[in-house]
């Protein structure tokens, strides 16, 4: 077991591409971190240079306290898990996992102990004689996994290892996961984009974005508490509702959504007294999709927390509508064309998971009751959450 240490860790490559700016982390022993991010935020490259595959322009990376910026991989004692498995195809399932105890000349008994003990946490022992393409995508992916354990490392890195299996095996993989992750104790770097895999597996997360850490800190924390507009349409699905809103504090506080106003409570602005400062100006005013309510299932929201809106699309997924609508307001985006935007091109700019109870219809003009003391307040300017 290990901490992992990365202390103002550059990647620059020789065309003069930065993929990683000034990166710091300190991942505990035994800690499940989550590195997650669009497409080409520098996670991958982040965890290549934590298993030594990529070089360090500048700073300093530590794995148990040791400095391993020029040390071999495999002198790192890190175990790593590819997206692609990386099994040899004419070997058994015994071969795969135990392969590298065979090159670092571990006595056959001692071997066949350990492989047969992966084999056995991983559910694999029916399978040991069989080669890599006579098993299913989730079995292959539990050989890559039983190859890493075997070594018995100080931390397993991961790239993003689910990424080719179906739905539901994914669901499966992230269990299975996250529970041998927390048996075996080992310290481990995960990195996916999917942000339901983020929030339902590590004890932290670390959202990237062009190679900059944008916040890290535990699932409901980012999820409650996000530090940036970025983070906060990132992390969440459907994502966030945003919109440009005017802030006004004369005698009770207000914000304006296109020509309709919504009533502040006073313990939101006791929690983010910076509020005070943005007395007429304009706010990025962020709203959650469970923070909706349709009004005639709400019937007690006061009429100063209701918006008028017209629905577009209602899906109806058994346990909850995910309804679709359209509010006279502008809705922004978090600068990212990569953030997750459920709403789709121009069907509407708003979205909401409502009650099976509901009974709206597309078309129908409605009123939508907002859960005000839940909205998030974010700098028009710097995107940065209004806090303190």
């Amino acid at each position: 077991m290990a901490t992992v240490t990365l202390d103002g860790v550059n990647k620059v490559y020789d065309n003069g591409f930065r993929a990683i700016h000034d990166l710091s982390l300190d991942i505990s022993d035994n800690e499940f971190l989550v590195l997650v991010g669009p497409s080409g935020c520098g996670k991958s490259t982040a965890l290549r240079m934590i298993a030594g595959l990529e070089s360090i322009t500048s700073g300093e990376l530590k794995i148990d306290e040791r400095v391993v910026n020029d040390v071999e991989p495999k002198d790192r004692d890190i175990a790593m898990v590819f997206q692609n498995y990386a099994l040899y195809p004419h070997m058994t399932v015994f071969d795969n996992i135990g392969f590298a105890l065979k090159l670092a000349r571990v006595p056959k008994p001692e071997l066949d102990t350990r492989v047969r003990k992966a084999a056995a946490i991983l559910e694999l022992e029916p399978y040991l004689n069989r080669k890599p393409g006579q098993l299913s995508g989730g079995q292959r992916q539990r050989v890559a996994m039983g190859r890493a354990i075997v070594r018995q490392p100080k931390a397993f890195l991961m790239d993003e290892p689910l990424s080719n299996l179906d739905a539901k095996l994914r669901v499966q993989m992230r269990a299975e996961i996250a529970r041998l992750q927390r048996d075996l104790g080992v310290t481990t770097i995960y990195v996916t984009h999917d942000q339901v895999e983020a929030m339902t597996m590590g004890h932290r997360v670390a959202v990237l974005k062009d190679g900059y850490l944008q916040q890290v800190d535990t699932p409901q924390n980012l999820y409650d508490l996000p530090t940036n507009v970025f983070v906060a349409a990132f992390i969440g699905s459907p994502s966030m509702n945003l919109y440009e809103s005017l802030l006004t504090l004369d005698g009770e506080t207000k914000v304006q959504i296109g020509d309709q106003h919504l009533i502040v409570p006073p313990e939101v602005v006791s929690r983010r007294p910076a509020l005070e400062q943005y007395n007429g100006q304009r706010v990025v005013v962020g709203i959650r999709p469970e923070d909706f309510e349709d009004a005639a299932v709400a019937s007690n929201a006061p009429a100063d927390r209701r918006l008028k809106a017209t629905v577009r699309l209602v899906e109806a997924l058994g346990s909850e509508l995910m309804v679709h609508f359209s509010i006279d307001a502008e809705r922004i985006s978090a600068g990212d064309p990569d953030v997750p935007d459920e709403l789709g091109e121009g069907i509407s700019n708003a979205v909401a998971r409502l009650s099976p109870r509901s009974r709206v219809r597309v078309d129908e003009d409605i009123e939508i009751s907002v859960a005000t003391e839940n909205l998030h307040f974010f700098d028009a300017k710097t995107q940065q959450a209004i806090w303190s």
